[in-house]
């Protein structure tokens, strides 16, 4: 590619790519340690219980999760101490400031991915946004890290919209292409999503799993014969305490926050489903009627897998029936939620089948309230 190529100021989308962490964890084996924990705290608080002083916990099962969720298993970082009820949290060697940062790490693996996928140089980068739901640190930020390793000469920098910021980073580097800023822009997403749950807890436990995706956005004129145009996108916050983490360096070492659940992933979840499904289904409609699209004629949603019963009821309400696999496709069942990156495996996995002129939505979900929109069509 020569960046003598004229931009049109078209922004489309290249490429994407994809890191999974090799160890799973299966629901089977999350309910039999997460009972065993029951079990131990129950034994060792028998007084308090017997007195009324202290609540007993509630084993889990298999079903409930699924029943809840749609979730079967999850890809995590480290197996090992999530499961062992004396820990239940990833643990990994700390790294020195000289060492690669394990978002990092993750993060170059999906970026390389998709440089691949679209057979680009890291000279032909200009940008790098690292949109995550959880920072390893404050700074540097991890994209400049990222964009260090991958040897890109540009600039980078970090955002975080929670399980929206791959969309919003995906629109921010829209926005720089259609302003003449950068012509080829890295949207790349690393979600340790299981150093920020609380694994302890039954109505959450199960809900996320790791992963790491890429999104390489470009000019229309430096793009691969095969890409995706975006026709549009639209952000929407509001709001909410009903999605919230309160961990964070002004928290972390004061005393009574030590082993508070509310410094973890807490969410009410029925208030989420309520408030966030028609939000989400209004956005889309609307966007899509502005841009000259019938929503009922999209041809795929990949949508936010954070839960399954909230896709079934967004994609009905978009496209006026109950989608099919084929229409709504769910990564959730395998993946489970991976905040951010999500919609961005549903795209990755189950696109590549769709034909010349096909319209489809990539749109997500979550804490804020947070929705992001982007419309693509399917060029060659």
């Amino acid at each position: 590619m020569s960046h003598d190529m004229k931009p049109t100021g078209r922004p489309v989308i290249s490429s994407t790519g994809l890191f999974t962490p090799p160890e799973t964890i299966t629901n089977e084996e999350l309910v039999e340690s997460f009972n065993a924990y029951v079990e131990r705290f129950n034994a060792a608080n028998a007084d308090g219980i017997a007195a009324g002083t202290i609540e007993p916990l509630q084993p889990s099962s298999v079903e409930f999760i699924e029943k809840a969720s749609g979730i079967k298993a999850r890809h995590v970082m480290a197996k090992g101490p999530i499961l062992d009820p004396e820990i239940m949290a990833p643990r990994w060697p700390e790294r020195s400031n000289e060492e690669l940062s394990v978002l990092a790490e993750i993060g170059v693996k999906a970026a390389r991915d998709a440089l691949e996928r679209a057979g680009r140089d890291v000279a032909d980068v200009d940008a790098v946004l690292c949109a995550a739901s959880n920072m390893e640190r404050p700074y540097p930020a991890m994209a400049v890290e990222i964009q260090q390793e991958l040897g890109i000469d540009g600039f980078g920098f970090d955002m975080n919209v929670a399980c929206s910021s791959a969309t919003f980073g995906i629109q921010t580097a829209a926005d720089y292409i259609r302003a003449g800023n950068a012509r080829s822009v890295l949207v790349v997403s690393p979600e340790i999503t299981s150093g920020h749950l609380n694994w302890r807890d039954r109505d959450s436990h199960f809900i996320f799993g790791d992963v790491a995706t890429a999104v390489l956005v470009e000019d229309a004129a430096l793009a691969p014969a095969e890409h995706w145009e975006i026709l549009g996108t639209r952000l929407k916050t509001v709001f909410s305490n009903n999605i919230r983490n309160n961990f964070g360096f002004l928290n972390r070492a004061s005393p009574e926050g030590e082993g508070r659940a509310d410094k973890l992933f807490v969410q009410e979840g029925r208030k989420v489903f309520k408030e966030v499904v028609p939000m989400v289904a209004e956005l889309i409609v609307t966007e899509a009627e502005r841009l000259g699209l019938e929503p009922q004629a999209l041809r795929r949603l990949w949508l936010h897998q954070a839960n399954a019963g909230m896709n079934r009821l967004i994609a009905q309400r978009v496209l006026g029936h109950e989608a099919d696999a084929d229409e709504s496709p769910t990564v959730l069942d395998t993946y489970a939620n991976t905040s951010s990156a999500g919609s961005i495996i549903a795209f990755h996995k189950h696109s590549e089948d769709l034909a010349e002129g096909d319209t489809g939505l990539i749109c997500s979900f979550g804490a804020g309230y947070s929705v992001g929109a982007v419309f693509v069509r399917k060029v060659a």
